[in-house]
């Protein structure tokens, strides 16, 4: 029986703001987080994200590579972010060219369970438990469902 490669969740090269807590186990790596953020445990942020200041990443999160988040934004308890839109019939491979980014503005949160395609969302959006955000958000309020719409302006 062949044994398997063995590789360790951990910090690396991960650029911290002041004040910032981590509650292990988390994966970050090559990524910038903001002053005051708070990082729960089973939460993976790779490579090329860009996280603001006073932000709350709650646990069992993923934030793929090419996502920025603003100030003042939580991503509630298993948040999924997406880069690959499979827009070759399949997934990319690690092909970053076929990647998408995505940006999420200031004052953002997004609910339990919600999965965030590459879009941009704007400032002052509230995103509802579960909800699938497959479109940019243009306007400030709360949205939700599959895919997620506008249920009112805050």
């Amino acid at each position: 029986m062949a044994e398997p490669i063995l590789l360790q969740s951990g910090i690396k090269d991960v650029n911290f703001g002041e004040g910032v807590k981590v509650v292990a186990p988390a994966n970050l790596y090559g990524c910038a987080i903001g002053d005051h953020c708070f990082v729960g445990p089973f939460v993976e942020i790779q490579k090329d994200v860009t996280i603001g200041k006073r932000c709350k990443i709650q646990s069992h999160s993923f934030i793929c590579e090419l996502v920025t988040i603003g100030d003042d934004c939580v991503v509630a308890h298993g948040v999924m972010f997406i880069n690959d839109l499979f827009g070759t019939g399949g997934p990319a491979m690690g092909n970053r060219d076929l990647w998408k980014s995505t940006r999420i503005g200031n004052k953002v949160s997004i609910g339990s369970n919600a999965t965030i395609l590459p879009v941009t969302i704007c400032d002052d959006v509230v995103i509802g438990a579960g909800s699938v955000v497959t479109r940019d958000i243009v306007e400030p309020g709360i949205y939700a469902g599959n895919p997620a719409r506008k249920m009112r302006t805050l």
